[in-house]
């Protein structure tokens, strides 16, 4: 008996499902599946859109001017770091060949300085004694200076060589290297035991680690070349974080790159839009973000869906209902968002635009 009553509930179930679908066959095959959507008012904004990166205004990278390893890194990724203070101490790790010849060389020029010290002790006695003209007590003394400032550099090198530090009249010379800003400390490339080649002018050094000020940010990013023209510096931009869906960011439109950049089939330009506004959250360099830059804005307008748009000889219709019959009517339109487009005219408000049903593929 149970068994029973459950197959008429189910029958009774499928027969109503049967009549719904069948309701509604017969409504759509009565309009023949069109759909009316009405001319209503509303907003367009004309939006150019770019892709990129949040990065900071000013970031650098850390590098030493003395050759060695790494013997203390005074930080952490992330930490705060005033200007000047210490970030690495660098231990001299020279070659046997390099400390050998620097300590020869200190010894050959503090030799070679002794012999024209005594040279220019016994000029100057007979000197005194008017033995020797000026200008040969003048020459005298210059090479004596020449040596002594040798012999100087020669011991200075050797000092440094050996022990990474050296003091000077007018400042010090060691192997701490130290910030070169306040910043944040944004990657770490060298730790403790890591071979340190120094910068000079001939080779670029070790990238030892990188900093930024993270209260400076902007927006670097490309936008296609159908919109740049349309762009100005000052330009008000909505930015929206990959990671940070919900944040809304605000930024200001500072510099468009001059030259454009091919990525594929496109035709790209660079631009720079400086972050005004972050809100309560934090941003962190590298975040992927979108900019959307503001082109037009028109309020209170006739709109409809601009797939209802047709296209024909450099004209532009819509399909309407008149009579029971389907009429096309030209329309001009205006702004569009590429969902929506203006009318300007040719529809009034509240009147039916056809909406056909998509074409099935064969």
């Amino acid at each position: 008996m149970k068994m029973k009553k459950v197959l008429i509930i189910g029958f009774l179930v499928i027969l109503l499902v049967a009549a719904m679908v069948f309701l509604f066959s017969s409504k759509n095959n009565k309009n023949g599946g069109l759909k009316f959507v009405a001319v209503k008012k509303g907003d367009i904004s004309e939006k150019a859109l770019a892709v990129g990166t949040i990065e900071p205004e000013k970031e650098i990278k850390v590098k030493s001017t003395i050759p060695g390893l790494v013997e203390e890194v005074y930080f952490k990724i992330g930490d705060w770091i005033e200007k000047d203070k210490p970030l690495f101490k660098i231990s001299p790790n020279p070659t046997p060949l390099e400390y050998v010849e620097s300590r020869r060389n200190m010894e050959v020029a503090q030799i070679l300085m002794e012999k024209i010290r005594n040279e220019r002790d016994r000029k100057v006695k007979m000197y005194k004694a008017q033995l020797v003209s000026d200008s040969e007590m003048e020459e005298t003394e210059s090479r004596f200076s020449e040596i002594s400032l040798r012999y100087k550099i020669a011991q200075e090198r050797f000092e440094l060589l050996e022990k990474g530090r050296i003091q000077m009249i007018n400042r010090s010379v060691d192997s701490i290297v130290k910030s070169p800003m306040s910043g944040i400390v944004l990657q770490q490339d060298a730790f403790e035991g890591d071979a340190v080649v120094p910068l000079t002018n001939f080779q670029p050094g070790t990238e030892m680690c990188s900093m930024a000020d993270m209260s400076l940010l902007r927006f670097k990013g490309k936008v296609d070349e159908i919109d740049v023209g349309k762009l100005l510096p000052g330009m008000i931009a909505d930015i929206q974080v990959g990671a940070l869906l919900d944040a809304k960011v605000a930024g200001r439109l500072e510099r468009i790159y001059p030259k454009a950049e091919k990525e594929g089939n496109a035709t790209m330009f660079g631009l720079e839009i400086a972050i005004i506004d972050a809100g309560k959250i934090t941003l962190r360099a590298g975040y992927s973000a979108t900019a959307y830059l503001k082109i037009k804005d028109k309020k209170n307008i006739l709109i409809i869906p601009e797939r209802l748009i047709t296209f024909e000889n450099d004209k532009r219709f819509v399909e309407t209902m008149r009579d029971g019959k389907i009429e096309k009517k030209e329309v001009q339109v205006g702004l569009s968002d590429g969902l929506n487009i203006e009318i300007i005219s040719g529809l009034q408000a509240g009147e039916q635009v056809v909406e056909r049903p998509p074409r099935e593929i064969e």
